[in-house]
């Protein structure tokens, strides 16, 4: 299948969200709550706070486990 093609100018494009002042909103509101707003944000976001979270509950289980053996 053959590739589309655009018939713009390669390199120059236009956005109605940029233009609109949507995009620069929605930085400074998740800016603000501290919230990324797209999904993509808002899965890395999750996935930190998990990754954080998934020694500390091991951990906490493996002394729970020990604690039950004693």
């Amino acid at each position: 299948m053959a590739q589309k093609r655009g018939t713009g100018i390669p390199g120059l494009s236009f956005s109605w969200r940029r233009a609109l002042g949507l995009s620069q909103a929605q930085a400074k509101l998740s800016r603000q709550f501290g919230i990324p707003l797209s999904r993509s944000g808002q899965q890395r976001k999750i996935g930190r706070m998990t990754g954080c979270c998934i020694p500390l509950l091991i951990s906490a289980g493996v002394v729970k486990v020990i604690i039950l053996m004693v």
